[in-house]
């Protein structure tokens, strides 16, 4: 067997449709595009999202601020102020602050907000921290690490 004798199977190639080349060729005249319009011109058709000049979905949508994200990140939030009834030096991550009672439920990662005042210093691990609860935390003299 040669290079030369390689060819495809036969039936499995069909040969191009010849648009346009008269009646009796099957696909004369219009082509299979129908009769006129914007559809059946050369150079096909109009760009995805066009809606005939209608303003399109896409810039329809609200974009502004009041409308909801649509894959909000949802966290569990606590303020530093129910952290200040912690021991000194504590580990705070999501787990130790359910066991020791302070959260109930867990909806999330764990977010520090700023709200309140903290003179203990803690080891604080979670997701995400405000800026004031940052500021707030290291003014006590302790640390924050954001999880990943």
């Amino acid at each position: 067997m040669r290079l030369t004798d390689v060819r495809p199977q036969k039936g499995s190639k069909k040969r191009p449709r010849r648009l346009g080349r008269g009646v009796s060729a099957g696909q004369g005249a219009s082509a299979g595009k129908g009769m006129r319009g914007q559809k059946a011109r050369s150079g096909g058709s109009t760009r995805p999202g066009f809606e005939g000049g209608q303003q399109p979905l896409y810039r329809r949508i609200p974009k502004l601020k009041g409308f909801p994200l649509v894959n909000r990140k949802k966290y569990t939030t606590i303020n530093v102020e129910k952290l200040a009834s912690l021991p000194a030096n504590t580990e705070v991550t999501l787990t130790s602050l359910k066991e020791a009672g302070i959260l109930t439920a867990s909806r999330g990662p764990l977010k520090i907000l700023g709200d309140g005042e903290l003179s203990v210093p803690l080891k604080v691990q979670a997701a995400a921290f405000t800026g004031t609860a940052r500021s707030k935390i290291e003014a006590a003299g302790g640390s924050c690490e954001v999880l990943e």
